[in-house]
C-alpha cells in the first residue's frame, strides 16, 4: 500500500523499517541449506530462470529517499488519515500559518505561491516602484522604463499602470486643522479609559516634529521612514496605514504613550461584556468598515495577476473609493466604552515584539479570526503595507 503522508511518499517498508530486512534475512539463511524444503524451492527457481530468460526489472517503490518530492501544500486527494503538518498552527483566531501568509498583504484567500528564484532587483521609474523584468513580460497593465536596471538592454523598470487617475508621487495632508477630544476620565486628550488603562479612541494618525520643536501633519499614504513622528487620536481623521510595528511604537513613545498589549487591546474591543464583535455578540453586515467588495491592488492596478501584491506600498491603494475611511465614519463601529473601529479599517499593530496586528481591515475581518478575535501573526515588527495602522495605550 502506498500512502501521502507529510508531503511525502511512504510505503508500508517505511512504516515498518524492519520488515523488508527481516524477509531478506529468512530467505538468504534458507538459501544456504538451513532448510532441505527451502532448498529445492531455490534449485527449482534457478531452473526456471534458465529456462525463460531475465525477469522484466521491476521498478521499487519511492521512498523518503527516492529523490521526488511532493508539495506539502499540494494536500488534495490526501488520505482521509493523513496527518496534517506538523509546521501548520490553527489558532483560536483560525489562523493558519504553514508558511503561506494570509493577511493584508498577499491576496486574501491564500493564492499559493509558487517559488520562481530569487525576486528581481527593485527599481522605480517616474516615482512608481518596480521590478526589473524582461520587457517581453512587461506588458498589459505594466509598462517597461529603459536605462534603469543592470543587465541587458531588454532587462528594464516594470511598473504598474494605474487604472485611475490616482498621482502616486501626489503628497496630501487631509488632516490639517483637527484636534483630539478633550481629555476626560483621567485620560489625555483623545483617549478613552477602560478598566484601568487608558486607549485612544481612534485609530492613530501622525504629526511630524519639526527641527524646530513645531509639528505638522504627516501625509497618511507614505511610510514615515526615518522621519521622527508623533501619534494623535483625531476624530474625523484618515488614519496611519503603511507603517511598521517598529515605527508604530516609536510614535506611541513621542507621545508619551506605547502601543496597546494584546491583552488591553482584547479587552477594549470586547467591552465589558467580553463581546466577539465591538458592537455586540453578533456579526452585522456595515456596522463596520470591514467589507470591500474588491481588493484595492486589483481596481487600482485593473489585474488580478499575483504580481500586483508585490506592489502594496503605492500610496493610491488607500485612496481609492469605498476603502480606507476617516476615523468615527461608521459610527455603529463603537464599543460601549466609546472605543471606535477597533474591527475593520486598519489592521492595528500591538506590543507583541514577535509582531501581531488585529481587528482586520477594510477587506477581511475573517479569515485571521472574526471581529476582536482576528490576529495576523506572519510577520515581524519590520512589515507594512497599506493596510497596518495601530493606536496608542497608556
Amino acid at each position: 500500500m502506498m500512502r501521502q503522508r507529510r508531503g511525502t511518499v511512504e510505503s508500508d517498508s517505511a512504516e515498518y523499517p524492519h520488515r523488508g530486512s527481516e524477509n531478506l534475512g529468512r530467505i538468504r539463511k534458507n538459501a544456504f541449506g538451513y532448510t532441505g524444503e527451502v532448498k529445492r524451492v531455490f534449485v527449482a527457481l534457478l531452473v526456471s530462470l534458465v529456462a525463460c530468460g531475465p525477469a522484466p526489472e521491476e521498478l521499487p517503490p519511492p521512498t523518503r529517499d527516492s529523490g521526488v518530492e511532493f508539495d506539502a501544500g499540494s494536500d488534495a486527494g490526501f488520505d482521509a488519515g493523513a496527518e496534517v503538518d506538523a509546521g501548520v498552527e490553527v489558532d483560536a483566531g483560525v489562523e493558519v500559518d504553514a508558511g503561506v501568509e494570509v493577511d493584508a498583504g498577499t491576496p486574501d484567500a491564500g493564492t499559493p505561491v509558487v517559488d520562481a528564484g530569487p525576486p528581481p532587483v527593485q527599481c522605480t521609474a517616474g516615482g512608481v516602484p518596480g521590478s526589473c523584468l524582461d520587457v517581453a513580460v512587461c506588458t498589459g497593465t505594466r509598462s517597461p522604463t529603459a536605462g534603469l536596471c543592470p543587465g541587458a538592454a531588454n532587462i528594464q523598470c516594470c511598473t504598474p499602470r494605474y487604472a485611475n487617475a490616482c498621482d502616486p508621487n501626489g503628497v496630501v495632508r487631509p488632516n490639517v486643522g483637527l484636534s483630539e477630544d478633550a481629555p476626560d476620565g483621567g485620560c489625555p486628550a483623545g483617549m478613552q479609559r477602560v478598566t484601568t488603562f487608558c486607549i485612544d479612541r481612534y485609530e492613530a494618525s501622525l504629526d511630524e516634529v519639526l527641527a524646530d520643536g513645531g509639528t505638522r501633519g504627516w501625509p497618511p499614504y507614505f511610510n514615515p521612514g526615518a522621519t521622527r513622528v508623533r501619534a494623535r487620536s483625531l476624530r474625523g481623521a484618515v488614519p496611519q496605514g503603511y507603517i511598521s510595528g517598529t515605527q508604530a511604537a516609536a510614535a506611541c513613545a513621542e507621545a508619551g504613550k506605547r502601543l496597546c498589549t494584546d491583552a488591553e487591546w482584547q479587552r477594549a474591543c470586547r467591552g465589558p461584556a467580553n463581546t466577539l464583535y465591538p458592537y455586540g455578540p453578533t456579526r452585522m453586515a456595515g456596522v463596520c468598515n470591514d467589507a470591500r467588495g474588491v481588493h484595492p491592488a486589483v481596481e487600482l492596478y485593473g489585474t488580478g495577476a499575483g504580481w500586483i501584491y508585490s506592489h502594496i506600498d503605492s500610496p493610491c491603494l488607500n485612496q481609492l473609493d469605498a476603502g480606507l475611511l476617516r476615523t468615527a465614519t461608521k459610527t455603529g463601529c463603537v464599543t460601549p466604552e466609546g472605543v471606535f473601529d477597533l474591527m475593520g479599517n486598519l489592521h492595528e499593530w500591538t506590543a507583541d515584539p514577535a509582531g501581531t496586528f488585529r481587528g482586520g481591515f477594510y477587506v477581511d475581518t475573517v479569515i485571521n479570526g472574526n471581529g476582536c478575535a482576528y490576529a495576523t501573526t506572519a510577520h515581524t515588527v519590520s512589515h507594512w503595507d497599506y493596510s497596518t495602522g495601530f493606536r496608542c495605550c497608556m
